[in-house]
């Protein structure tokens, strides 16, 4: 018998697989979300390469916004750093990726401070 968790394992392998098929010509912006961080970067599949790269762990990012790394509005700084640094790397167009999380909340936060920065999904 398949467990709850082996389902979701599945259903999240199926999901990327999907994504990298549809998001072919364009890199992906894979979102991964802890207890107590969250990470962000841009993934070119065709190289396999990271083009850019946040979270809220990071120097510049505590630096900037202090010690809020679980809220929602931390999520939202993390979009438009992560849209910074994409844009700067020339970057312009993106394929979001959730990880299998549901759209909502800090990852929905992320999409919407990404688009405000100037990423196009």
């Amino acid at each position: 018998m398949i467990t709850k968790q082996d389902r979701y394992q599945y259903r999240k392998a199926r999901t990327r697989r999907n994504i990298m098929v549809a998001a072919n010509p364009r890199p992906r912006l894979a979102v991964y979300r802890s207890l107590r961080y969250l990470y962000a970067q841009i993934v070119d599949d065709a190289t396999g390469r990271t083009l850019a790269y946040a979270s809220t762990l990071s120097k510049d990012f505590r630096d900037k916004y202090g010690n809020c790394a679980k809220k929602v509005d931390a999520a939202k700084a993390l979009g438009g750093l992560i849209a910074k640094k994409a844009l700067d790397a020339g970057v312009k167009e993106v394929c979001f990726d959730r990880a299998g999380r549901i759209y909502h909340g800090k990852v929905k936060a992320i999409a919407d401070g990404a688009r405000e920065a100037g990423l196009k999904f």
